[in-house]
């Protein structure tokens, strides 16, 4: 028997759904989803929790997040679609984006999502006017702002800096005209803000500091005649991904910023506004796996060996992205030593399609099966297919039951957008 994952044989996996196979265990999402509830729910009152859905996002996952009681952060018009069709309650549905259009402004609108957050002034305008010509109720709105807090992350990962491309900074008067022309019209509804300073964080200080940021301005803005009755303190809580990684339990970071919460409000004189957290990674990277066949194994003596897989870079652009480590072993002998040194190459024709530098692994061989650990987020929603390499299946299992949620792309997909006539020339 091959290594077990959720009570699945991960062997028998691969060779029933083929590889490249993500597999995510819908029973280690719950229980995440489940930690949220009795560790923040519970414990705080006047909270909420929205998954992430950019980390994963696909009808099942939907269904799933809906069924435990929590909200869904989205961040495009195809996200809102996926959750529409799924049923997911649209006022428990959350609108992020830098660079929303008016057709997705338009869609948000007209399906009632609970929340629009706005990112900056040219999108409070084009709001403005979406929601004016829309017979419904007032759209209700979040402004997004940057704190100035930067993360201990990647830089491309952090993003509530100064210098990022989302939200309003708060230098300057930008963010209360905003805030005004919010309370002077009609058209919209502004509840609060929203800050995310970034994503893989294990320390809980730069939340603590932007905690005490936004509600600085909560005081602030309620000298222009705005009660904020949301905060949305965004997410970013760290998983392991190797053994460098020194993840902490929910609460390290949600009880900190719930005490600050109650410390600043005192201090302030201001009331306790509804606080929402947005994890989203934290929720079902973990959860996750990706299974590859091995392939051709090169060794250049004295050098490195190449173990190169049946996906790489199309299936997880994050090591070529920005350096991503991962843990993996060779299923078929788990238990065997991890005692040769090697080089997981993926298949595409680039250099840099490298899924794994330099990891112990059971002295891999072509037709094995390798499993490569944390990739429930941002793998599958970040695919890709380069070369032409269709996109992998994915397979939900549950406690040793396993069942196929989203089928493997086939070459045929790949050409289904074209309109080309077969044997037609065109210059």
């Amino acid at each position: 028997m091959g290594y077990s994952f959720d009570g699945c044989d991960t062997v028998a996996l691969a060779r029933e759904y083929g590889t490249p196979l993500y597999v995510i265990s819908e029973r280690m999402v719950r229980e995440r989803l489940s930690e949220i509830r009795t560790t923040f729910l519970d414990r705080h009152g006047n909270t909420f929790a929205l998954y992430a859905s950019k980390a994963l996002l696909t009808l099942d996952i939907c269904r799933i997040v809906a069924s435990e009681g929590m909200g869904l952060d989205v961040v495009s018009g195809g996200e809102i679609h996926t959750a529409h069709r799924a049923g997911f309650p649209m006022e428990r549905v959350y609108f992020h984006g830098n660079n929303k259009s008016r057709e997705e402004l338009e869609l948000a609108v007209s399906l009632g999502v609970g929340r629009i957050v706005v990112d900056n002034v040219h999108e409070l305008d084009l709001l403005i006017g979406v929601a004016t010509a829309h017979a419904g109720p007032r759209p209700r709105i979040l402004f997004r702002i940057t704190p100035g807090v930067a993360g201990h992350t990647h830089k491309y990962i952090s993003t509530g800096q100064v210098d990022s491309k989302f939200g309003i900074p708060l230098d300057g008067d930008v963010l209360e005209r905003a805030v005004r022309t919010a309370l002077d019209s009609d058209a919209v509804e502004l509840f609060g803000f929203h800050a995310h300073i970034g994503s893989q964080l294990h320390a809980n200080d730069a939340f603590r500091q932007a905690t005490g940021v936004l509600l600085d301005l909560v005081k602030q803005m309620e000298a222009i005649g705005l009660t904020t009755r949301e905060l949305n303190l965004g997410g970013g809580y760290g998983v392991r991904y190797t053994t460098d990684d020194d993840p902490k339990p929910l609460r390290y970071f949600t009880d900190a910023m719930m005490e600050d919460v109650a410390h600043h409000c005192a201090r302030l004189d201001i009331p306790v506004p509804r606080i929402v957290i947005e994890p989203g990674r934290w929720i079902v990277a973990e959860a996750g796996i990706t299974l590859y066949t091995v392939g051709s194994i090169k060794e250049i003596p004295g050098v490195r060996t190449y173990v190169s897989v049946d996906g790489g870079m199309t299936d997880n652009p994050r090591p070529a992205l920005y350096g991503a480590r991962y843990a993996a072993l060779v299923a078929d002998r788990p238990d065997d030593p991890a005692d040769s040194l090697v080089t997981v190459a993926g298949k595409c024709c680039e250099s840099g399609d490298i899924l794994i530098r330099d990891i112990g692994l059971q002295r891999p061989r072509p037709g094995d099966t390798l499993v490569v650990f944390t990739t429930g987020a941002y793998n599958h929603s970040m695919a890709n297919t380069y070369n032409l390499l269709p996109r992998p299946a994915m397979v939900l299992t549950d406690g040793g039951a396993h069942r196929l949620s989203v089928r493997r792309e086939t070459y045929d997909d790949l050409l289904a957008r074209e309109v080309t006539l077969p044997g037609e020339v065109t210059c």
